[in-house]
C-alpha cells in the first residue's frame, strides 16, 4: 500500500482541478494500492494544516505496516516547520520510501541526516494527475523504485513547462537540446539535494545532511532567477564539507527563470569549490515535465564529456 499525505499543501488545493481519474488509472497501471493520510485535505489560510496534523499524518504512514511507500500530495512552503517534531527513532525503525520533490526536499534531506535513510527526489501523487506527456516520468518512476539494477538515465527528447493541470489540451511539447556539460570530468558519489532554496533552510541544523563525499543533484523553480540561483548556489557551496562534494547536477530550469545555459556557466565557473569537478545540466528533474526519480542518500556515477552520462548506481 502507497500512503499519500501532505506535509505542505493540502490535497484540497490539488482537487481544485478535476484530474484524480488520471491519477487513479496511472497507479492501478502499476498495481498500487493507495491510501491517504487522515488530515491531507485540511486547509488553513496558508493553504496548509496544522503542524500537530501533518506530523501526525507521516508519524501513522511510517509506522503503518501495512504501508510499502509514502507519497507527497505537492511540494508548497512549509515542510521544514515539522522538523523539531519528527520521531525519527521511529523513523529510523520503519524505513519507507517517500517520494517527492520541490518543498519536500527539506523532509527528505533531514531524515538522510537523522537516520541515515534513503529518500526519494520524484513525483508526487498529484504529478500523476498529468493526462499526456508522462511517460518517462511514470517510466523512471518504477526503475528507481521497483528496479534491482543501476539505472542507466538519458536526457528526454522534449520536455514542457505548463500549468498542465488547469488544461489538460492546451499543452506544447518543447524539443530538448539535451543535457549541458558545463564542466568535464567524472564522479561518483552519494545523492543530496533537490530543491536548492529548499535545502538552504537546512544550513546550521542537525537536519542538513553532510556534503562530503557529495554528488550535489540542484534544481530551483520559475521564482530562482539567475542571481537568485547564483547566491544560493554560492550560500550551499559555503557550507562545512563542501569542498568535499564530488561534482554537481543541475535540474532544468524553468523558462520564466530566464536562465541561459551562458549565464549558468558563467555562475558556476565563479565558485572555486567547483573548480575541476564535473557539472552537467539542464537534466530532466526540477519543475519541469518529464522528471526523473533519484535516491537521496543514494549513489550515482555521472561522467561529463563529448558523451555524458547519469546512472544511478544504489538505491
Amino acid at each position: 500500500m502507497v500512503r499519500v499525505v501532505a506535509p505542505a499543501l493540502s490535497r484540497a488545493v490539488v482537487m481544485e482541478h478535476d484530474n484524480t481519474s488520471h491519477i487513479e488509472r496511472r497507479f492501478a497501471e502499476m498495481g498500487l494500492r493507495l491510501s491517504f493520510g487522515e488530515h491531507v485535505d485540511e486547509m488553513d489560510g496558508l493553504l496548509s494544516s496544522s503542524v500537530q496534523s501533518r506530523v501526525d499524518d507521516l508519524h501513522a504512514a511510517f509506522s503503518d505496516p501495512d504501508v510499502a511507500g509514502i507519497l507527497t500530495v505537492i511540494g508548497g512552503f512549509s515542510s521544514n516547520e515539522l522538523l523539531p517534531y519528527l520521531d525519527w527513532e521511529l523513523i529510523q525503525a520503519n524505513p519507507k520510501i517517500l517520494c517527492g520533490y520541490s518543498d519536500i526536499t527539506a523532509l527528505q534531506n533531514a531524515i538522510h541526516a537523522r537516520t541515515g535513510l534513503v529518500t526519494y527526489s520524484g513525483p508526487h501523487w498529484s504529478t500523476f494527475g498529468m493526462r499526456d506527456h508522462s511517460e518517462e516520468t511514470q517510466a523512471w518512476f518504477i526503475d528507481a523504485l521497483f528496479g534491482e539494477a543501476p539505472v542507466e538515465l538519458r536526457p528526454a527528447a522534449a520536455w514542457t513547462d505548463d500549468a498542465w493541470f488547469r488544461d489538460q489540451d492546451g499543452r506544447t511539447l518543447i524539443p530538448s537540446d539535451g543535457w549541458w556539460p558545463l564542466q568535464e570530468g567524472a564522479a561518483t558519489g552519494r545523492i543530496v539535494g533537490g530543491n536548492l532554496c529548499t535545502l538552504n533552510l537546512l544550513q546550521g541544523t542537525d537536519n542538513m545532511p553532510s556534503l562530503e563525499g557529495a554528488l550535489l543533484f540542484l534544481e530551483d523553480d520559475f521564482e530562482s532567477h539567475p542571481a537568485t540561483f547564483a547566491r544560493d548556489l554560492a550560500s550551499i557551496l559555503q557550507t562545512p564539507g563542501a569542498k568535499g562534494i564530488r561534482g554537481l547536477v543541475i535540474g532544468r530550469f524553468q523558462q520564466a527563470s530566464r536562465m541561459t545555459r551562458e549565464l549558468l556557466a558563467l555562475i558556476v565557473a565563479k565558485q572555486s569549490v567547483l573548480a575541476g569537478l564535473p557539472v552537467l545540466a539542464n537534466v530532466d528533474f526540477g519543475h519541469t515535465s518529464p522528471i526523473l526519480t533519484f535516491p537521496i542518500g543514494g549513489e550515482a556515477e555521472v561522467m561529463v564529456g563529448e558523451s555524458s552520462t547519469l546512472r544511478i548506481t544504489r538505491h
